[in-house]
């Protein structure tokens, strides 16, 4: 069964078709994209629509493509066949889930063919629809090519639709965010009785599953934090390690949140646990304080950076000054990514088109270390989320890097950061809108304060 849309997010629905028309004088189809066989063919992957089409069209549909133009929406998907009953129980028919969107005309997927002059498309991320895509419009679709001609102008008109969130999506990110800060204090409960990471993950993922919602990407759980994107829940928890979580809750209707939170596992931390957290945390408030209309988010990063490297300077672990330090990229040692990212239908919003959403047009990516992660730089606006989070990691792969040693040798003080040999990663991380006036975040909730976190813990 599909979800029940209420009337006012089908008026949403219309209203984001007719600002695209408003933009583009050309028709632009776009796939919902298919199911994915895990193993073998009838044992599938769980199904995730593409945004782009979730955002114009606002149900999960699967094998469906949608043709829009001047405002109106015209839905294109086969009937179930007769034996899905079996397998999968009554599924509404194609006039019926067209009613649901308010869609103005539906018709099978073979009719498709019949109307894709001069449309354009953004291309899905499975191969077989991309490659239909590809065959049906009789040009190259492919997700790892940044798009062309009209498919380009079609990618520009939604960036410029998506950078902002409309009343129906701000409703959707707020429950993701809510029932995300729910899962990190279940994850903060479970702690104490957990014997490895995966207890924690599990108590985590079991509140979306609570609010049929699923994960937005795959949960990091880890006491190596130093491994930025660590995806494995083997490892033991010790008195003394850290456990670095981020992890976000996804809604039915595909609007994400993301968060991190580092915790100790034995309810304290350490006095040069607590230092680094707090040089951390530091730089995670001196940034939100800073949200607002007209403010470059790669100043947010910069002003990150240098309140890391000032803090590691009152620690001894740095050498020099702050802004110098900065200059020459000595903090991305231990602060390596950008400060965060947009947040939206994709837990980094829009990058299946590279930095087209990202970046303002006519800028680049830096070369710099660290600046040149930096997923975001554009001036902030009303109606954007975006998420902050500054870190700390101590990563072997570069501080042991001997061209890394030679470079900083003189920068950074070797023996004083043996003495912080418990901290391997620490991430703090909220969700943040702007707001006409500033910001709101939609995961304060959460507590991140040191002394509060340990509270928790117990």
């Amino acid at each position: 069964m599909l979800i029940n849309l209420s009337s006012a997010l089908v008026n949403t629905l219309q209203e984001r078709r007719q600002q695209l028309a408003n933009l583009i004088d050309f028709p632009a189809i776009l796939w919902s994209g298919n199911t994915n066989p895990r193993n073998f063919p009838a044992n599938v992957f769980p199904y995730r629509a593409s945004s782009h089409f979730l955002y114009f069209a606002g149900l999960p549909i699967p094998n469906a493509a949608i043709r829009l133009e001047a405002g109106k929406l015209e839905l294109f998907l086969n009937e179930p066949a007769p034996s899905s009953a079996l397998w999968h129980g009554e599924i509404p028919k194609r006039e019926e889930i067209a009613e649901k969107i308010g869609a103005n005309v539906a018709r099978p997927m073979a009719e498709l063919e019949s109307w894709v002059e001069g449309a354009a498309t953004i291309a899905t991320q499975d191969a077989a629809t991309w490659t239909q895509q590809s065959q049906l419009l009789n040009r190259w679709v492919l997700p790892q090519n940044p798009p062309q001609g009209i498919d380009l102008e079609l990618a520009k008109a939604i960036v410029s639709l998506r950078l902002t969130h409309d009343a129906g999506a701000l409703a959707e990110l707020r429950q993701a965010a809510a029932v995300t800060v729910a899962a990190h204090k279940a994850g903060i409960a479970a702690t104490a009785s957990a014997k490895i990471e995966a207890e924690v993950r599990a108590a985590m993922e079991a509140v979306f599953i609570t609010h049929n919602m699923t994960t937005a990407y795959n949960s990091i759980v880890t006491v190596h934090g130093e491994v930025l994107h660590n995806e494995h829940y083997h490892h033991p928890l010790q008195p003394g390690d850290l456990l670095l979580v981020d992890v976000g809750a996804e809604t039915r209707m595909g609007w994400a949140a993301d968060v991190t939170r580092t915790w100790p596992v034995s309810s304290k931390f350490s006095s040069t646990q607590r230092d680094i957290y707090n040089v951390v945390l530091a730089a995670h408030d001196a940034c939100i304080a800073q949200i607002r209309p007209g403010v470059e988010y790669a100043d947010i990063h910069l002003l990150a950076a240098s309140v890391i490297a000032e803090g590691l300077v009152e620690l001894g672990i740095l050498r020099g000054y702050p802004q110098d330090l900065v200059a020459i990229d000595a903090h991305a040692l231990f602060f390596p990514h950008g400060i965060g990212h947009l947040l939206g239908l994709d837990v980094h919003d829009m990058e299946d088109l590279g930095d087209l959403a990202g970046y303002e047009e006519g800028r680049t990516r830096s070369h710099r270390f660290g600046l040149g992660y930096l997923r975001l730089n554009r001036p902030l606006r009303p109606g954007m989320l975006v998420t902050i989070e500054p870190g700390f990691y101590q990563v072997p792969a570069i501080l042991n890097d001997a061209n890394v040693r030679s470079k900083y040798q003189n920068v950074v003080n070797w023996e004083r950061l043996t003495q912080f040999a418990d901290v391997r990663g620490i991430r703090i991380e909220n969700d943040v809108l702007v707001t006409d006036e500033g910001s709101e975040v939609l995961t304060a909730a959460l507590p991140s304060d040191a002394n509060t976190v340990e509270d928790l813990v117990l």
